[in-house]
C-alpha cells in the first residue's frame, strides 16, 4: 500500500502565497505523472497542475503564471507554489499520482483545505 501524506493548507488573504506539499510512502518502485487537484465548494474535482517523471509540467488556465508545480522525485514528494492567491482559489486541494508497485496504480491523498479571504 502506499500513503500520500498533504501538508501546507491553511487560511490566507488575498494576494498571499501558499506552499503545499505531498509525500507518497509504501511500497514504491517508480513514481510516474504527479498531480494537484482541487474541488471547491459545490464544484466538481479539476486538474490544476500535473507534472511528469522528467519534469514537463501542464497548468490549468485559471492558474497559469500563479502557480508552479514541483517534484523531487528522491523524496517521492511534489509541491505546489501558490502566488497571487484569488478567493475563487479556495477549495480543497488532492494531490494524485501514478505509482508502480507490482503494476502500476493510481493514489490520492486525502486532502488539504486552502481558504483565500477577500
Amino acid at each position: 500500500q502506499v500513503q500520500m501524506a498533504e501538508s501546507g493548507g491553511g487560511l490566507v488573504q488575498a494576494g498571499g502565497s501558499l506552499r503545499l506539499s505531498c509525500a507518497a510512502s509504501g511500497n514504491i518502485l517508480s513514481i510516474n505523472s504527479m498531480a494537484w487537484y482541487r474541488q471547491g465548494p459545490g464544484k466538481q474535482r479539476e486538474l490544476v497542475a500535473r507534472i511528469s517523471r522528467i519534469g514537463t509540467t501542464s497548468y490549468a488556465d485559471s492558474v497559469k503564471g500563479r502557480f508552479t508545480i514541483s517534484r523531487d522525485n528522491a523524496k517521492n514528494t511534489v509541491y505546489l507554489q501558490m502566488n497571487g492567491l484569488k478567493p475563487e482559489d479556495t477549495a480543497v486541494y488532492y494531490c494524485n499520482a501514478d505509482v508502480l508497485q507490482t503494476g502500476w496504480k493510481n493514489y490520492w491523498g486525502q486532502g488539504t483545505q486552502v481558504t483565500v479571504s477577500s
